[in-house]
């Protein structure tokens, strides 16, 4: 196992479900770190293909110029997804109760997951499903920060650093057979962690792990 059973346990450990009933129409990270993941996806996403948007809201940071062919959405909150205009179709399912995604073999280009890494509490399954889904050379790109809904992330994450959590998810890629080596992208606040805590200035680290599927 990647993980020991307490390093998944949340403080919160009622139903997810319910912790994301109430819709949320926010941002969770600042427009600094919004502008380098749209940015990201406009360099690494190629139009006319197909892209799961997994454990998303009602926004999903894709560039606007870019016409892709299928954009599924999955998250937890049907009314949250139901505003999110780039979205051709969603689903509503809690992974971390079935990891299993209703969605055929080699079906996506690319699978994105922004900002709720942290929140999974079986990723080697769910890694496992991102490959399954994915076709041959497709590409998965998961961006989070230091923000969190500290009483829902696992304990592997709240109680690391951020250097730590990079390791985890590359850990995440590498323990599905079938990826490619994580390549990671990291630009770090210029403010100290108690400033950015109050929401200061210096902007909101940003962290990207990506990885494909082997063409073979």
């Amino acid at each position: 196992m990647l993980l020991k059973p307490d390093q998944r346990q949340k403080l919160d450990d009622t139903d997810d479900k319910l912790f994301y009933d109430y819709p949320r129409f926010v941002t969770h990270v600042d427009d600094g770190f919004i502008q380098q993941l749209t940015d990201l996806y406009r360099d690494r996403l190629k139009p006319d293909t197909r892209i799961l948007d997994m454990m998303s809201s009602w926004v999903s940071h894709l560039p606007a110029e870019i016409e892709f062919a299928h954009v599924e959405g999955h998250g937890l909150n049907a009314e949250e997804l139901a505003r999110n205009r780039r979205l051709n179709h969603y689903f509503v399912q809690n992974l971390n109760d079935q990891p299993q995604l209703p969605l055929p073999d080699q079906s996506f280009d690319a699978v994105l997951n922004c900002v709720s890494v942290q929140y999974m509490q079986y990723p080697e399954a769910i890694f496992a499903e991102i490959h399954r889904i994915l076709k041959p050379g497709g590409m998965a790109i998961i961006s989070f920060s230091n923000r969190m809904f500290f009483q829902k992330a696992i304990q592997a994450w709240r109680d690391t650093s951020e250097a730590t959590r990079v390791e985890l998810v590359k850990h995440y890629f590498t323990s599905v057979p079938g990826f490619t080596a994580p390549e990671v992208i990291v630009n770090k606040s210029t403010a100290p962690n108690f400033l950015q805590w109050l929401g200061a200035g210096g902007g909101d680290p940003f962290y990207a792990v990506i990885a494909s599927r082997s063409e073979c």
